[in-house]
């Protein structure tokens, strides 16, 4: 194709998998996507098939490279992103799965957690080593419940026959052609076994959660070499040189690179993250400590981290209007129903349908709609809707600044609901700091190139991706400082109504 190099982003995530070209000025040139389906064998259980993950992927990347006619040579490397804490066990000498892969959204472990980490010392010792607090949501209790499950898995794993990896670890595997088993930081710090402050995999955790260490993935840097490609039907020789958890990748895309930097994603749920240096902050609002991805230039100097807090129903809200409701068409209705009036009218909605996420972890409240009166129709309630997306990020961002010692200076935002001005100007009202909007919404695939181009020199240094940003659509608060309580004090009330 010429003398034009690109790096290609496989970012694959919870319901499809893609891959994108990005060029050196950091633009997105295509994008191939490809779902793949969602197992649910009993409820509160989601599974996935490795394999059907593995070839939408492929497919994604050989329709990339054979619509542009790309060679090996006009490559410079590949950078992985991944839906984070799914879990695959399988056998290295057949690369067959010993079962379909368990979901980070899967439940079925939760008596498990409840049985190894129930003890509140135990509880305490896997929050302090990782940073989380123990869930089924992340990978170590999967691992184990496979182990238990399987037909001999156990004595297989025991005979060092068997080995686990997230999704970024099964690709790796795969694309190398079965030489490389490695994972990064960022998503080694989503199983519950590796300790953030040493950065390896923990002997007491394996221990706790009865997993061999053989079956553990070597850890390398996020920005750094994973092998190159030897599969049949891709060009070979592609570095992979680039790793991340989504979350994490898109703290990057954002050129989230110093601390006191944050990122909020407005996706099905909301993820918001704040980037804390090489110092690991334990929190005291049910925020989880993890590793945040490095350039190789702050590598050098350890481990760096972030809190990420999440919100558990955010566009889900509005696909809810939309679908179960049927009060709007499509979600960009929201925009215009909410500017239509001066307000909600007090309508308050509590969108807890799954429980309340951080600060609050209230995994049994159930939503709620408050304030309705004779008056409140749709506008009301689709105004309330984006409000409540607004109102949890606020609560995640005082817990964050609280956790931290510092408030917020700029929050950088993506993810489809983003777009939605109105929701960005609201969230600016409340939250008193500058919102940042970039171009580029896809920052998730951005960041995996990111660090895939920083390793091979693709990129020279941070500063010259921050160059790449331009034109940033920039929110500011337009209201004042009572305002903002008045409205948040009537949201802390519909709250604690929802939990009461």
């Amino acid at each position: 194709m010429g003398t034009q190099k690109y790096v290609i982003a496989l970012d694959q995530g919870t319901t499809s998998s893609r891959a994108v070209l990005i060029d050196r000025a950091g633009r997105m040139v295509d994008c191939v996507q490809r779902p793949f389906q969602q197992i649910f064998p009993q409820p509160g259980w989601v599974e996935h098939n490795p394999q059907e993950i593995l070839f939408s992927q492929l497919g994604c990347l050989t329709e990339l490279i054979a619509r542009h006619g790309l060679s090996a040579e006009d490559i410079d490397s590949i950078g992985i992103d991944n839906q984070r804490e799914t879990t695959i066990v399988w056998d290295p000498a057949t690369g067959q799965p010993v079962m379909n892969a368990i979901v980070w959204q899967c439940r079925r472990t939760a008596g498990l957690v409840d049985e190894l980490c129930g003890d509140p010392q135990v509880k305490a010792m896997v929050q302090a080593k990782t940073g989380l607090l123990p869930d089924a949501y992340f990978s170590a209790s999967k691992i184990s419940w496979i182990l238990d499950n399987v037909d001999g898995a156990r004595e297989r794993a025991d005979a060092g026959e068997l080995l686990f990896g997230t999704v970024d670890t099964w690709l790796v595997w795969v694309l190398t052609g079965g030489l490389v088993h490695a994972t990064d930081p960022t998503n080694a710090s989503r199983t519950m076994l590796f300790n953030i402050h040493e950065g390896r995999w923990d002997d007491e955790l394996l221990r706790l959660f009865g997993i061999p260490a053989s079956m553990m993935p070597e850890v390398r840097p996020s920005s750094g070499f994973f092998g190159e490609t030897s599969y049949p039907g891709l060009p070979a020789g592609i570095p992979i040189t680039g790793v991340a958890g989504d979350q994490q990748a898109a703290l990057f895309g954002q050129c989230c690179f110093a601390p006191g930097q944050a990122k909020n994603t407005y996706g099905t749920g909301c993820f918001m993250l704040l980037h804390t240096g090489h110092e690991a902050r334990a929190s005291s609002h049910n925020l989880v400590t993890t590793v945040a991805a490095s350039a190789p230039e702050a590598a050098a100097g350890g481990l760096e981290y972030a809190l990420e807090g999440s919100v558990f129903v955010a566009g889900a809200l509005i696909q809810w209007l939309r679908d179960e409701l049927g009060i709007i068409g499509s979600a960009a209705e929201t925009e215009a129903l909410a500017t239509s009036i001066p307000d909600a009218g007090g309508v308050y909605i509590v969108p807890a349908f799954t429980g309340l996420g951080a600060p609050w972890w209230e995994p049994d409240a159930r939503g709620a709609i408050f304030g309705l009166t004779r008056g409140a129709g749709r506008a009301q309630i689709a105004r309330a809707a984006l409000e409540a997306l607004a109102y949890q990020v606020s609560d995640l961002a005082a817990a964050m600044a609280e956790d931290a010692g510092g408030e917020l200076g700029v929050l950088n935002v993506d993810g489809g609901a983003s777009a939605n001005n109105f929701l960005m100007q609201f969230q600016a009202n409340l939250l008193g700091c500058e919102l940042r909007r970039p171009q580029n919404l896809e920052t998730t695939s951005l960041g995996a190139a990111y660090l895939a181009g920083l390793a091979t020199r693709f990129w020279s240094r941070t500063d010259e991706l921050r160059g790449l940003r331009d034109g940033d659509d920039v929110f500011r608060r337009e209201k004042d400082s009572a305002w903002a309580d008045e409205h948040l004090a009537g949201w802390h009330d519909a709250v604690r109504r929802t939990i009461g």
